[in-house]
């Protein structure tokens, strides 16, 4: 299977986050110069979080809860509990952690959250150093919180669950303790501790950490800019326009477009979604290297280069957004050949966030067709008039407004490609509804 590599990288460096924490702990002051602290010394400590990985992590769940603490400038260092930095995620993802866990196991936390997957939760629980800091970090009255498989597996196992109220991935539900009041809600905060389903739920998980590291202002303001559903859920829907049937003649070959400044979280979820569902998902870099830094720095590392792809047929070209991302997408004279090319033979096409308005629009790749974007760029389509759904389907084109709409986008996908049915069991299976 095709891979995507993520190194959850972020300012400041990991050198700078020990500097500061060491600082904070003992009183002795370290010279700039020697570790080039970059914030200024009337700037406030962001809280600092610790987001463990392990092979076999859920990407969705680390990327999302990491951009999303990121974004309400929490520093987050993401943690290998295995003997190396590189992580084997599911579905074809790779992490790159900031730091070994061993490196972190004297530094004080915020926030320790875990995600779930399969086997990366069982190899969490296992990490005697990390069962030791967060136990000392719980009794120290410290938040933490899981994820899907995470609160049985790992912090059910730890003891750390004990007569509170939790959930989890439905299917682990009966390995919670006996000594846990066991809930089926999306999110559920008890005492100091933070539980959630799945994929589907990781985005309203991570805004709830941000309310419970910040308080709800914060996490409000967080949240709207995401463009997130109001009714959690629910059934997703699709608004569609001079409908066609979406035919492959095999298994769908999807190209993922990658660029420095892409937003990750839509990214990884367009790759994990489309390839939980069994398409031939390849993320391609239209710059000239493989690793490329996001828009909340996180480092990708796509499959191939756009010139290297050139011989290969894909049935589908998918952009995510982001700010720089969509910029880069709209320079490079080949991805725009490609994607010219793409929708004149009548093949499909997408697009998300910023993409639709930056990318798509002022290469007349939206002419004549209904379609949707970020909101704040809605004037810059040609076309406003569907703009207000959340995925619009026109022909062989696809659209979709930012990264709170990025599931329902992949799931849109799935739809158009495999029938309702199969994305209505996707969704289900990710707990999106």
């Amino acid at each position: 299977m095709s891979s995507l590599r993520v190194s959850l990288l972020h300012q400041p460096s990991f050198v700078n986050q020990i500097a500061r924490r060491f600082s904070r702990r003992s009183g002795v002051k370290i010279p700039r110069k020697n570790f080039e602290i970059a914030a200024m010394a009337s700037t406030p400590d962001p809280k600092c979080v610790l987001v463990p990985v392990a092979n076999g992590t859920e990407p969705m769940e680390a990327v999302i809860v990491i951009d999303v603490l990121r974004r309400a400038g929490a520093d987050v260092t993401v943690a290998s509990v295995e003997k190396d930095l590189d992580i084997e995620a599911s579905w074809g993802v790779k992490l790159v952690a900031d730091a070994l866990l061993t490196d972190c196991s004297g530094m004080n936390f915020d926030l320790i959250t875990i995600p779930g997957g399969m086997p990366g939760s069982a190899s969490i629980r296992d990490c005697a150093t990390l069962e030791q800091m967060v136990k000392k970090h719980a009794a120290d009255g410290g938040l933490y919180a899981a994820i899907c498989a995470a609160p049985a597996v790992v912090l059910g196992s730890w003891g750390l669950l004990t007569g509170l109220q939790a959930t989890c991935y439905p299917s682990f539900m009966d390995k919670l303790p006996e000594d846990v009041i066991k809930v089926e809600s999306r999110v559920k905060v008890d005492a100091k501790a933070i539980t959630s389903r799945g994929a589907g739920t990781a985005m309203e998980f991570a805004v709830a950490l941000v309310d419970q590291l910040y308080g709800k202002s914060k996490a409000d303001e967080v949240e709207a800019p995401m463009v997130m559903r109001s009714l959690h859920g629910e059934e997703f829907n699709l608004e569609e326009f001079n409908p066609i049937e979406w035919k492959t003649d095999a298994t769908p070959q999807v190209l993922v477009a990658l660029a420095d400044g892409v937003e990750e979280m839509e990214a990884v979820m367009i790759i994990d979604i489309l390839r939980r569902a069994k398409a031939n998902v390849v993320a391609v870099s239209i710059e000239d290297k493989l690793e490329l830094v996001a828009s909340r720095n996180t480092k990708l590392v796509a499959d191939m280069l756009l010139e290297d792809s050139t011989e290969l047929n894909f049935d589908l070209i998918l952009l995510p957004g982001g700010l720089g991302g969509a910029k880069a997408f709209a320079a490079s004279d080949k991805l725009m050949a490609l994607l010219k090319e793409q929708a004149a033979s009548g093949k499909l096409y997408g697009a998300v966030c910023a993409s639709p308005a930056l990318v798509l629009e002022p290469h007349g790749l939206l002419k004549g067709k209904k379609a949707t974007s970020y909101p704040s760029m809605w004037s810059f389509l040609s076309d406003e008039s569907e703009s207000h759904n959340r995925v619009v389907v026109d022909g062989n084109l696809i659209t979709s407004q930012g990264p709170g709409t990025s599931m329902e986008f992949a799931l849109a996908v799935v739809q158009k490609l495999f029938g309702r049915p199969k994305a209505i069991e996707l969704a289900k299976s990710i707990v999106f509804i």
